[in-house]
């Protein structure tokens, strides 16, 4: 099963399905309705897919195929259908953020070891996508009250079905605050870390975490770090005094938890 999900047949796979769901949807629904459930097809399917490049080829493959071929009579507009259906998916608020990639299975495994919290203790993944991460972080704290935020609100919502034991909204990871949470979480991008660990800085509680999948924060000195998953090492960070440098050298199991926030986090 896991060499049908490797590039290139997870893409034939996806077009395929693409091509089915037009098939059934045409005799009931017409043409538009017939491409626009493809082109959902084909854009949920991307979804599963890294780096950037074969998320663009999987989602355009359907729509760009039945154009070159002239299979639908359907007006100039109509191609437009599955633009919008991915600008839903993938707003360009959140273009300057990291794509949808998934947390690995078990990235996250060892992180209670090395960031206790006390049960309740409210954890955010900020910028959740369909939850993988969430997912993640309930296997690393099962009693920990957890929250994500997502720009896209179609994933969002998709998220909200697929993990009903989170709080998931839909919100601007950036805007919204990080002051009510023990932990957060991310998978973003090199080039958004400093943003993220200023953002830290001047919200989270002192003693709090950072933790990262696969990017440092530049300047901050770890606290630990672990193997992670696929090459990609999980990065955890204590949140210093405000106005203070990075804590050096400081334990990952060494603050209370009396300091960390429960479950009063910002909804």
């Amino acid at each position: 099963m896991s060499l049908l999900l490797r590039w290139p047949l997870s893409a034939v796979l996806v077009w395929l399905a693409a091509w089915l769901a037009h098939a059934l949807a045409w005799p009931l629904a017409g043409p538009l309705a017939a491409l626009l459930a493809a082109s959902l097809v084909g854009a949920a399917g991307s979804l599963l897919e890294r780096p950037w490049w074969r998320r663009a080829l999987v989602a355009v493959g359907f729509p760009l195929a039945l154009l070159l071929q002239g299979a639908a009579a359907l007006p100039s507009w109509a191609w437009l259908l599955p633009l919008a259906l991915l600008l839903l998916l993938y707003p360009l608020h959140a273009w300057r953020d990291a794509p949808v990639f998934p947390t690995p299975r078990g990235a996250l495994a060892g992180l209670a070891g090395r960031v206790p919290l006390p049960p309740g203790a409210a954890v955010l993944d900020a910028g959740c996508g369909l939850g993988d991460g969430l997912l993640a972080l309930r296997a690393a704290y099962p009693q920990a009250a957890l929250h994500g935020l997502e720009w896209s609100w179609p994933l969002a919502l998709l998220c909200r079905l697929r993990c009903r034991f989170a709080h998931v909204r839909r919100a601007d990871l950036w805007a919204a605050p990080w002051g009510g949470y023990a932990l957060v979480y991310l998978f973003q991008r090199p080039e958004s870390m400093a943003r993220a660990a200023e953002k830290a800085r001047q919200e989270m509680a002192p003693g709090s975490w950072l933790v990262s999948l696969a990017f440092e924060v530049p300047g901050w000195a770890p606290q630990a770090r672990l193997p992670g998953s696929a090459g990609q090492p999980v990065w955890i960070y204590q949140v210093p005094e405000r106005g203070g440098g990075p804590p050096p050298g400081m334990s990952a199991t060494g603050s209370g938890h009396a300091s960390l926030p429960r479950r009063g986090a910002p909804t």
